[in-house]
């Protein structure tokens, strides 16, 4: 840019675009919105861990955010409006920054929790107020929550109907290009308003160090995002209606963590798997299967939406008193993974060392903990909600309700997993238990989601002593499940 350009620019407002759930170029409607002003454009970051009701993030999240960040300030860097980074309450910071700077307008992707909307509320107001324009844009969903309903209005509690009525509204609209250039916006940013940098958030773990696995595992950003949809529906998208349940296998998208901060748009990820199955790259089947799993995603959201305690409290009221035991003792095996029950060990390994956990497999450790530890299920949200990389506020509750039986569309409280069945059906030769559960590594498939039943012979010869190299089981199957519904007939007609 001459100094003569430069100059220009100057002399013209700035808009501010507010970047927090979509952290990406591609698909942005609110970037997009912001460049086509021809404006000077501030893109800013708050990391606001201060607005009343705003839950923190998790550990496992906090990383993710953080290289997250990173990718998105070198992306917003060569594009031409370098990230700036505040920390501190939005509702305070937006406000005073946009009158500060002189800029006439504010553009952002839209959240759907009940706290974050009650900021924005805020914030769009206090805007109005000082003359400045506010524009907040779907960019997280396929649709918004007020618009798909059931035929009398009301919003929808079962996944099937759902899942029917979003179909009926065809596909969503096509994804934006990135935008061909940002002009930057030369302003300086007040101190008093929280100026920050990306390593003065703290957003990473240093004593101890944690996220070994983590940076093993995964490439946060919007290329990483990019790579990984590729790999989906060239490598994966293929058999995934059958192989999403095995963990034994690479059948999954691992999409959820991109999705979760924005990396990349639902509607991208929509319409290049109907893309892939319309030019016959992938079995119609397998596409709609995966769809699938998008629009749940998608129902969650509007459950929160609709239920902004979604986290906290029973979907169902009579659960509300459900006589829950607490054993912390019992909490702590399975949060290590080291209940004596392989598959449920498996995941819960897998989940501290990755920062994710197979989705077959959440739903026998939750089970387990739920039915057969008699554990609240808020216990095992809040677990998850710290370790997961994916922690979305919406799936992660919606998704232990469901197991619980006190959610919309919920399993039966009465459906209860047995670890060893679902062992043998989804790791049939044991390899996912092998890879996480070391110990046992060497006992055969007929025997590995079973130690216990493993005759002396076989145990001595995987060199296996229960109850020194792996631990007993901290509950009896048989015992629990018959617990889980005796607490069951409890509230069975509230």
């Amino acid at each position: 840019m001459t100094q003569a350009s430069k100059r220009a620019t100057d002399r013209q407002p700035p808009v501010i675009v507010w970047l927090r759930d979509a952290l990406r170029l591609a698909d942005n409607r609110a970037l997009n919105a912001a460049a086509e002003t021809g404006q000077p454009v501030l893109a800013i970051y708050v990391h606001d861990d201060a607005s009343p009701g705003v839950r923190p993030l998790g550990g496992a999240s906090r990383w993710w955010l953080h290289h997250s960040l990173a990718a998105l300030g070198r992306d917003l860097a060569e594009a031409g409006a370098p990230l700036k980074i505040l920390r501190g309450p939005a509702g305070r910071i937006v406000p005073e920054l946009a009158q500060q700077i002189g800029a006439t307008a504010v553009f952002w992707s839209r959240r759907y929790g009940g706290s974050e909307r009650a900021v924005d509320t805020a914030i769009k107001n206090s805007l109005g107020e000082l003359g400045i324009g506010a524009h907040s844009f779907n960019d997280f969903l396929l649709a918004e929550p007020w618009e798909v309903t059931t035929r009398s209005g009301d919003p929808f509690k079962v996944f099937t109907p759902f899942w029917r009525a979003l179909r009926e509204r065809g596909d969503p609209a096509p994804p934006l290009p990135k935008p061909r250039k940002l002009t930057t916006a030369h302003v300086s940013l007040p101190v008093s308003l929280g100026t920050a940098t990306l390593d003065s958030l703290d957003l990473l773990p240093t004593r101890p160090d944690w996220a070994g696995g983590l940076r093993e595992t995964w490439t946060p950003g919007e290329q990483g995002a990019r790579d990984r949809l590729t790999h989906l529906i060239r490598s994966r998208l293929d058999g995934y209606a059958a192989n999403r349940d095995r963990p034994d296998l690479a059948g999954t998208s691992c999409l959820s963590p991109h999705l979760h901060f924005g990396e990349i748009g639902i509607r991208e990820v929509w319409h290049r798997v109907v893309r892939a199955a319309a030019d016959r790259k992938v079995p119609h089947e397998d596409a709609q299967k995966f769809l699938s799993e998008l629009a749940w995603r998608e129902f969650s959201n509007h459950l929160l939406f609709h239920n902004p305690d979604l986290a906290t409290r029973n979907f169902q009221p009579r659960f509300d008193a459900f006589p829950w035991v607490s054993n912390r003792r019992r909490v702590r095996a399975w949060q290590r993974g080291k209940t004596g029950y392989p598959i449920v060990d498996a995941g819960m390994r897998e989940l501290w060392h990755t920062g994710w956990m197979h989705n077959r497999v959440r739903m026998i450790a939750a089970s387990f903990l739920i039915k057969h530890l008699l554990t609240d299920w808020r216990t095992g949200e809040a677990w998850f909600w710290d370790t997961l990389v994916d922690a979305d506020a919406a799936n992660n509750a919606a998704s232990w309700q469901w197991v619980a039986g006190s959610g919309a569309d919920a399993a039966p409280y009465f459906r209860i997993f047995n670890p060893v069945l679902q062992g043998r059906k989804f790791d049939p030769e044991g390899d996912y238990v092998r890879r996480w559960v070391p110990e046992i590594a060497k006992l055969p498939a007929a025997h590995i989601h079973a130690p216990w039943d493993a005759p002396p012979s076989v145990l001595a010869s995987a060199k296996l002593e229960l109850g020194r190299d792996y631990p007993e089981r901290i509950v009896d199957l048989d015992e629990g499940r018959a617990g889980a519904l005796a607490a069951f007939q409890t509230i069975k007609g509230a």
